[in-house]
């Protein structure tokens, strides 16, 4: 497979987790509370994964093997518990922003724990990342802009726990199977979720038959398919770039948002989505054109 391959691959993880937003105030709007939604997103996630599991080919972890991608979903988890609690006193423009912050703290990971130092390309595509978020997310033009420190502060652990997933899901037990692995870090988000959003609804019949298609849809973009991307592709990409590829979350959310919900996007919002396409695209041509002897990468 060639390297392209594992960056597209990357690149639609990220995107997966833009549709989420959508089916997050779809099951707002229909009456579920912040720990129902995240609990069906995780819970379904998991299922999931576990019955995709049964239909591949077995592989036997060791205990610590296990263990260690286990306790490597502990951030997956961590992410959507820190990004709520910022949302109760920020609103979702800024804490999407302050969110958006992962794209460093993941370039600052790979140097101290694999010692690449940013080049000055991704600085360049950091740079460009975090213009268009602010952009995107419209925050020039909005009045008054409240900034809490309490928001601030869950908002950065949501960044710092996000970067750590995506450095974990490309550098813990890199042999084991995607799919496997991918169930191993959605139990340990689940478990994490489970902690602190005890899953009440389990109990109260008609929530969990109406959360039902809620926990599909967000369990499938959130719970299966980022950390199945992610481990197929981040081994083979790096951390330092798979965090600015996954910045492809902003403009999917973006899209959704005027397609789907049919919210009104701004010229300024979309010169921020094309600002961050164009700082992935910027980051994935020149990674190639230094690496051109990895183009053809086997699996």
């Amino acid at each position: 497979m060639k390297l392209w391959h594992y960056a597209l691959i990357v690149f639609l993880g990220g995107c997966s987790y833009g549709v989420l937003s959508t089916f997050v105030k779809l099951a707002y709007a229909a009456g579920f509370t912040v720990s129902t939604v995240t609990g069906g997103q995780y819970l379904f996630g998991v299922v999931l994964c576990w019955l995709a599991v049964l239909f591949t080919k077995k592989k036997k972890l060791t205990r610590i093997q296990a263990s260690k991608l286990i306790l490597s979903g502990i951030p997956f988890g961590l992410t959507g518990i820190f990004y709520y609690q910022a949302l109760q006193t920020l609103s979702a423009s800024l804490a999407i922003v302050i969110l958006f912050q992962f794209v460093w703290i993941g370039a600052l990971l790979e140097w101290v724990f694999h010692k690449k130092k940013p080049t000055k390309t991704k600085l360049i595509s950091i740079a460009l990342l975090l213009a268009g978020s602010v952009l995107a997310a419209n925050i020039p033009f909005q009045e008054p802009i409240v900034l809490s420190w309490q928001g601030s502060l869950w908002g950065m652990l949501a960044a710092s726990s996000f970067s750590a997933f995506v450095f974990l899901s490309g550098s813990v037990e890199k042999e084991t199977p995607p799919i496997l692995k991918s169930a191993l870090l959605s139990t340990g988000g689940v478990l994490t979720v489970f902690i602190v959003f005890p899953p009440t609804f389990l109990f109260d019949l008609d929530v969990f038959v109406g959360i039902i298609p809620y926990g599909l849809a967000l369990g499938i973009f959130g719970g299966v398919l980022p950390p199945l991307l992610y481990s197929i592709g981040m081994p083979h990409v790096g951390s330092g770039l798979g965090t600015i590829l996954t910045s492809s979350e902003l403009p999917v959310v973006i899209a959704m948002s005027s397609l789907v919900l049919g919210e009104t996007i701004s010229w300024s919002q979309w010169i921020g989505v094309i600002i961050i396409l164009g700082g992935i695209f910027y980051s994935n041509i020149r990674f190639r054109t230094r690496n051109g002897e990895a183009l053809t990468t086997t699996v």
